[in-house]
């Protein structure tokens, strides 16, 4: 059902009804240096892993991977090997009737220059995406997350460079969702400040797609940073807010909005919290598509605070709490 949803929303205008997402960041193809050997150096999901969370209710995969793993060389073509086994993966993740949002994990950066420099000119980008966009065409189910967490960034200059990305996606005939991250780590709490000049607020009304079927992507963690590092949710009620006034903003200029990283540590003290997050997304329907997790994977240490990889012991506690929502409320929201 989900993506038949989604493929309805890909012919639809921004304000069309949202599917709603229950989303994992299955992590993996983003780790390790670029040259490592596959399977050594970085992995994408196993089959085993995307039953478990597709059992477990999940109706949505954010895949991360690394521009540069598959585009060796900018402006030119991708690397077959890994080009293929992208697109495994994302058959994988459809053949268990779930979303794919594909993610290149990058920062706003190649080879950790950042975009719109002489050594990756913005045209770089939009050359990926055009590239992407057809390696993945006639797939509805597939999103296309833009980048994740730009930073050191003007906000002017990534909606530049998102704008020309989306015009390079639509040139090929794509109608897929298209989700828009912010600069500033893509913060919904720093969705209103000045990190680097002008807020996102102001400057991302001003992203335009052709095909219409686009929604902002922010992430937001609970720790006392927001940064999703710490041990602990000691700022969860400044997240929730953070969450409440994107939600307005998106309300009063008729967008929608995607929570496409969030998460907690295992204490029980931070479960209520984890529960809080996921409903304020879903109690918003009218502006908010859904959420995802951060994170799992094959290849998580098992000591790392936000991972919901099983155990042999079992769920982990973040993984009971959803799986509370989601017993309590089989579909988003109800």
């Amino acid at each position: 059902m989900i993506a038949l949803t989604v493929a309805v929303l890909a012919a639809q205008p921004a304000m069309a009804a949202p599917a709603c997402l229950r989303g994992i960041n299955l992590a993996g193809a983003e780790f390790g240096k670029v040259g490592e050997t596959y399977g050594k150096g970085y992995i994408y999901p196993s089959v085993q892993t995307l039953a478990y969370f597709a059992d477990k209710g999940f109706t949505t995969v954010r895949l991360p991977f690394l521009w540069e793993r598959l585009q060796p060389r900018l402006y030119k073509d991708f690397n077959a090997a890994e080009a293929k086994r992208l697109v495994q993966a994302v058959e994988a993740i459809r053949a268990k009737g779930m979303v794919v949002i594909v993610d290149p994990h990058n920062y706003a950066r190649y080879h950790d220059a950042l975009i719109g420099t002489d050594a990756v000119p913005q045209s770089a980008f939009t050359d990926f995406w055009r590239r992407l966009a057809t390696l993945l065409a006639g797939r509805p189910d597939v999103v296309f997350g833009l980048m994740n967490e730009p930073y050191e960034i003007s906000a002017e200059d990534w909606l530049s460079t998102a704008n020309s990305a989306i015009g390079a996606i639509r040139q090929t005939g794509a109608r897929n969702l298209v989700l828009v991250p912010g600069t500033a780590w893509s913060g919904a709490h720093s969705w209103f400040g000045g990190d680097y000049g002008t807020a996102n607020a102001s400057v991302m009304l001003d992203i335009a797609d052709p095909a219409g079927n686009f929604a902002y992507e922010v992430h937001q963690y609970l720790d006392t940073d927001f940064s999703g590092k710490n041990d602990e949710c000691s700022r969860a009620a400044d997240a929730v807010k953070a969450l409440g006034a994107f939600s307005d903003w998106l309300r009063s200029h008729q967008r929608r909005g995607f929570l496409g990283e969030f998460a907690v540590p295992g204490a029980a003290a931070c479960q209520p919290a984890l529960a809080q997050m996921v409903t304020t997304v879903e109690q918003a329907p009218d502006v908010w598509l859904g959420w995802s997790y951060w994170a799992a994977g094959d290849w998580w240490k098992p000591d790392e605070p936000l991972n919901i990889q099983p155990t042999k012991a079992g769920d982990r506690p973040q993984m009971q709490t959803l799986a509370g929502i989601f017993s309590e409320h089989p579909v988003c929201g109800r």
